[in-house]
């Protein structure tokens, strides 16, 4: 059996929508599978392309994406970064671009690169808008709601950086059509490479400083460094500003670990490109896709657990807190009766996730429930490399839950809905179609 699926991040030159998105391109994921993803989003034929290019002289994919309106104005874009632009906004919206730079669209004849032409209207959008374009892509129901869980993220970052509430939020240019297309062909692409566990380096925010329609702001900025709470992060050469919003939340996002390359067998690399090229650093995200090693398998994962104390609460509240703490990402959630003060009987919620998710997890246990503080802390912990196998019984195909260490089968469960399922059809006991698969499993 192949080791662990492991994609590395490498962020010695940040990261950015477009150079994660062209980067997985170069990786292998092929630009039409994409399109297709994209479903509605890409009607037109022409709306994105990559482009090959050599910064510093690597080799890279630059991932482009056409303009919203080919029509419309210049808003005034200053390049004071490694290529990834900003523009002027409106009070109440992002200081940020979405990622896009000087391919943002096909330029006029005459008309130099890295003016992004996009009609007042169209670079700001309520999370509810931005949830109905991905819902007009053909991504997965799970990769939909990632790519919705992704837009909720930089909601919250930007309300509490403005002072406003998540409904009264407009994302200006990471509301852009390009920003949302970078989101949704990342959540694909990483889906299709079948990647079973993401590392990333520590990010190079670059320095300096980036002028925005609130002023002027120290690198990184103000929803950037939100979305970095708990992640790795360095300003280092060049002192221009590296590291956007919608990098940092695909970053951190994907990512359960930071630090050095990982002990693995190297299948696929990539580059992706951002704008400027610089003289003696490759302005280039790189991942390596592989199969970790069997030393690397046996390695501990950090986690985050957060635990908060409950004992005022609605019974009913605590399913659907945990059903939205899961699919905001948390790896586990569980609950323990316990006795607290005035031995009153309460509920210890426990959650286990990256760390790079505590912020907006414990956003989350605050509003969805009626604790008034948590508690986290740092743990590690390791995991069996896990595979499903489809077993062919008279009965039916049963999925088996597979679990090994070193290449050594730890473990081996028959998926019990699988089992439930075909002991309903034959009136079998479920016992037996478990015993049955498990049996046929261990005959192979």
């Amino acid at each position: 059996m192949k080791g662990l699926t492991t994609l590395y991040f490498d962020c010695a030159s940040g990261a950015a929508g477009d150079m994660i998105l062209g980067a997985l391109i170069d990786a292998g994921v092929r630009l039409d599978d994409v399109r297709a993803a994209l479903g509605s989003l890409a009607i037109a034929p022409d709306l994105i392309w990559t482009e090959r290019v050599s910064r510093a002289g690597i080799s890279a994919t630059k991932f482009c994406v056409r303009g919203e309106d080919l029509q419309s104005h210049d808003h005034g874009h200053e390049h004071d970064r490694d290529g990834h632009t900003h523009h002027p906004v409106h009070a109440g919206g992002s200081a940020h671009d979405d990622d896009r730079d000087d391919y943002a669209r096909a330029p006029k004849a005459g008309q130099p690169r890295g003016h992004r032409h996009q009609p007042e209207g169209h670079d700001h959008r309520t999370l509810a808008e931005i949830g109905r374009l991905i819902d007009q892509s053909a991504l997965s129901a799970e990769g939909k709601g990632r790519a919705r869980r992704l837009f909720e993220r930089l909601g919250e970052a930007e309300a509490a950086i403005h002072g406003t509430s998540i409904d009264r939020v407009h994302l200006h240019e990471v509301g852009a059509l390009d920003s949302i297309i970078d989101v949704v062909g990342t959540v694909y692409a990483l889906e299709s490479l079948g990647v079973d566990r993401v590392v990333a380096s520590p990010l190079n925010v670059g320095g300096g400083t980036v002028r925005s329609a609130h002023g002027v702001y120290p690198v990184p900025a103000p929803a950037t460094l939100r979305l970095l709470q708990g992640a790795p992060v360095y300003s280092g050469p060049p002192q221009v500003e590296l590291v956007t919003p919608t990098g940092a939340l695909l970053i951190t996002e994907y990512a359960t670990e930071f630090g050095s390359l990982p002990p693995m067998r190297p299948r696929r690399i990539g580059y992706g490109a951002g704008s400027r090229d610089f003289a003696d650093t490759p302005n280039v995200l790189r991942v390596v896709l592989g199969d970790a090693t069997a030393d690397h398998r046996a390695h501990a994962h950090v986690v985050v657990v957060i635990e908060a104390e409950i004992d005022d609460m609605n019974p009913q509240l605590f399913g659907v807190l945990m059903d939205r703490l899961l699919a905001a990402g948390a790896l586990d959630v569980y609950y323990t009766p316990i006795q607290m003060k005035k031995n009153r009987p309460g509920t210890l919620l426990t959650i286990l996730a990256s760390p790079a998710l505590r912020e907006p997890l414990t956003a989350m246990v605050f509003r969805e429930s009626t604790t008034i503080g948590v508690r986290f802390r740092e743990m590690q912990r390791e995991c069996l490399d896990r595979e499903i196998v489809i077993v062919d019984t008279p009965l039916g195909a049963v999925r088996v839950k597979v679990a090994q260490r070193d290449g050594v089968i730890m473990n081996a469960a028959p998926e019990f809905d699988d089992c439930v399922r075909l002991a309903a059809e034959h009136q079998r006991p479920v016992k037996d179609v478990q015993a049955l698969a498990l049996k046929l499993f261990m005959d192979r």
